[in-house]
């Protein structure tokens, strides 16, 4: 995190909305008291830039240049007060965790803390219950819920509006209430369990380990949604009545530089928790014991939840005193856990890919294929998730469609439509179409990768590679495997088909894959 703002880091993953968002209306007007105070403070703005960047604590290099990090000393009397030991000062009551240290792959960046368990625990038992007071959430932020309604359904995601509130905050040092909460992001840093940042703060040459993969095209889409977020962050300094009051001269886009709020938008990101069953106002929170300091994991079902007056975490399974806390990340494929938090789960049951398939709009037949989709439950830009082992089932489900592309006879439509199975009633020459089609797209995919399965095992099985090139690796690994996987599905399907002499039919309209 950079001195102005926290480095980087659940849209939760669920909500993450910055990629799709739309630009938030404006105040009508804004009062004149406040034109002549922006236009009187540019000095005032000048020094609040300049002291953003001198607080003890990590700072980043200039942009462009490699990340040098400094350590700065710090006291012994501020060690002691660490983060558990402000929160305990603050309210948080006598629990069964502590903080341990993980080392980090860089020799400049300190350890990263992760939560353990202090004494041996039980399934079902509370390992901490944070108090209300000591969580962020949009309505401490906004100090409003009908703010925080307004702005989020306006597509301004709780994200920026967290990032712009701690942003601010960390320009006040120790000032801050939340001194001890931000000093300890900085540490982290927006690293994961395996202490490597999203890729939303790779170089452009550490963005191209993931060259062939679709997460790629992701981040930079990421990317440019958080750069619309911080255009219209203006709007939220003026509609929340609590940052205005404070920060009268700051304004957001003036006081702080994208690079600064893409970091402090990633560290949030990294560690935000979705409550459920809460106000809109406190679904998204920031939870000092939670992440990024408690690892994720797809197979664990423990989750941080509201209680009255507090967030707690009631384990799942046994622990012994000192292994590490973990927590269940959602529902959320591999490609997300790499831009949200910097790592990729091996055993990940909601790993998957994403093909599309579209109906071809110079078909002269278009609009009644288009109306046939759209009765069966399918659009003319259809998404096929394809499952980690379950990608057999994924091609099956795409046959119905696909065949619908390579119909001519409108009698026909329907009962493609409705078809079940690898071998299709209508048309063996178009099965053969629709099937080959198929092989040429796995084909294409994995040839769109720089390296092959092989020299990916080759590659992971050095001890000194990159973390970065790592976990980048680890997720081409498993996409590939997917493809392949449904590749060999689809080669099968063709080896089923009753009669092999059989040429493909022609297909001047087939569905576009993509």
């Amino acid at each position: 995190m950079e001195v102005a703002c926290l480095q980087q880091g659940n849209y939760i993953p669920t909500p993450f909305r910055s990629s799709t968002h739309r630009p938030i209306l404006l105040l009508s007007r804004v009062p004149n008291s406040v034109r002549i105070k922006r236009r009187n403070a540019s000095s005032y703005r000048f020094k609040s830039m300049c002291s953003a960047s001198n607080f003890d604590t990590l700072v980043a290099g200039p942009i462009g240049e490699d990340k040098q990090l400094t350590e700065v000393v710090v006291s012994k009397k501020e060690e002691d007060g660490d983060l558990k030991y402000w929160m305990h000062q603050s309210g948080l009551p006598p629990c069964k965790i502590f903080l341990k240290e993980r080392p980090s792959h860089h020799s400049k960046h300190r350890p990263i803390h992760y939560v353990a368990a202090s004494e041996d625990l039980q399934a079902g038992d509370v390992a901490f219950s944070v108090p209300n007071s000591l969580v962020v959430t949009l309505e401490r932020v906004l100090g409003n819920e009908t703010v925080a309604e307004l702005l989020t359904t306006n597509k301004l995601s709780e994200l920026a509006c967290l990032a712009l509130y701690l942003m601010y905050e960390k320009k006040q040092g120790k000032k801050s209430f939340w001194y001890p909460y931000i000093r300890e992001l900085d540490r982290q840093r927006g690293r994961g369990q395996l202490a490597v940042e999203s890729p939303l703060l790779w170089s452009e040459a550490e963005l191209n380990y993931l060259a062939g993969s679709p997460t790629k095209d992701e981040v930079l889409e990421r990317e440019e949604g958080i750069k619309r977020e911080f255009n219209e962050l203006d709007t939220v300094w003026f509609m929340a009545g609590s940052l205005f009051q404070q920060y009268p001269y700051d304004i957001p886009t003036e006081a702080f530089a994208f690079e600064i709020f893409k970091q402090a938008f990633v560290a949030v990101q990294s560690c935000v928790v979705h409550l459920q069953k809460v106000s809109l106002a406190r679904r998204f929170a920031l939870v000092p014991l939670g992440p990024p300091l408690l690892s994720y994991r797809s197979n664990c079902k423990a989750m941080l939840t509201a209680t009255e007056g507090a967030v707690q975490l009631v384990v799942d399974r046994p622990y012994k005193a000192g292994e590490p806390i973990v927590v269940w990340c959602g529902p959320q494929p591999n490609s997300k856990l790499l831009i949200n938090y910097g790592f990729v789960d091996e055993d990940n049951a909601y790993d998957r890919l994403v093909v599309e398939a579209a109906l071809n709009t110079e078909d002269p037949q278009y609009q009644d294929k288009r109306l046939a989709a759209q009765r069966n439950g399918k659009l003319s830009l259809q998404a096929f998730h394809v499952y980690a082992g379950k990608e057999r089932e994924a091609v099956l489900d795409m046959l119905p469609y696909l065949r619908l592309g390579y119909v001519s006879d409108a009698s026909e439509m329907q009962s493609v439509l409705c078809s079940q199975g690898p071998i299709c009633p209508v048309s063996p020459c178009m099965e053969r179409a629709v099937l080959d089609q198929l092989v040429d797209f796995f084909n294409r995919r994995l040839a769109g990768y720089p390296t092959t399965l092989i020299e990916d095992e080759a590659l992971l099985a050095d001890s000194n590679l990159d973390p970065k090139r790592r976990v980048a690796t680890q997720l081409l690994r498993l996409e590939k495997r997917i493809l392949n996987a449904c590749l060999k599905a689809t080669v099968d399907m063709i080896n089923e088909l009753p009669d092999h002499s059989v040429s493909p039919c022609p297909a001047p309209y087939a569905p576009i894959l993509k």
